[in-house]
């Protein structure tokens, strides 16, 4: 069965892809920063049968990249590497001229610096498998200026060139980098928690992602409601 790693997997977006890879048969490896909410996706994902090995740690933790790469051997390899945990850098978030410089440090650690070596720890295996794919999770706000986003859009925008080497330096494997767009999640909630509007819920946007691995497309950057437009 094909092993897939999946970062910030206990809610949101990475726990929605989990629980359809493992509906699809995947063996996966998980990880979360709060280890009782990562409980409960591996207890929800207990009905499809699959093997999951979850590890609750910060993925800035270059001790724990590792347990997470030593955990998807032993399950098999990697097939897929999900760059998905992500740091706002300030919560709420905050206009540029008051955005502490170390909350943008964590926003760059974790959404970029922590995604490439979780990448590097990997790669070995990704270049072994029969089809080696990486998906970066980015943002509209990578690619748009939109105000109080600086800071995490920089880092996203980091991300995506990231991904874009990437694939030139690794044509064997697929990268895609991902902007899912608007969606209900927690992390939306502490960037603007005074915006109550209807977001689509992140299993929504999944499909966009089946996609990717269904077609295998050229690596480079997708735009979820495109994609999900192209499936209908």
């Amino acid at each position: 069965m094909p092993v897939a790693i999946i970062t910030g997997a206990s809610k949101g977006l990475g726990r929605a892809l989990a629980e359809a890879l493992a509906e699809r048969g995947w063996n996966l490896v998980l990880d979360a920063r709060t280890p009782q909410v990562l409980e409960d996706t591996v207890a929800a994902l207990a009905a499809y049968g699959t093997r999951v090995a979850a590890l609750p740690g910060d993925v800035t933790d270059a001790g724990h990249r590792a347990e997470l790469v030593a955990a998807a051997w032993r399950l098999g390899g990697v097939d897929l590497l999900v760059s998905n945990a992500s740091a706002l850098g300030a919560e709420p978030l905050v206009r540029l001229e008051e955005l502490p410089l170390d909350g943008l440090r964590r926003a760059l650690e974790v959404n970029a610096v922590a995604a490439l070596g979780l990448v590097q720890e990997a790669l070995p295996l990704l270049r072994s498998a029969a089809a080696g794919a990486v998906v970066t999770v980015s943002s509209d706000a990578a690619a748009e200026a939109y105000e109080t986003w600086g800071g995490y859009g920089a880092s996203k925008a980091a991300l995506d060139q990231l991904a874009a080497v990437l694939a030139a330096e690794e044509p064997g494997l697929r990268v895609w980098a991902v902007d899912p767009g608007d969606m209900a999640t927690d992390l939306y909630a502490a960037a603007v928690p005074d915006d109550d509007g209807p977001r689509p819920d992140p299993a929504d946007v999944v499909p966009a992602l089946l996609r990717l691995l269904d077609e295998r497309p050229a690596s480079g950057r997708y735009a979820a409601p495109a994609l999900l437009e192209g499936r209908r």
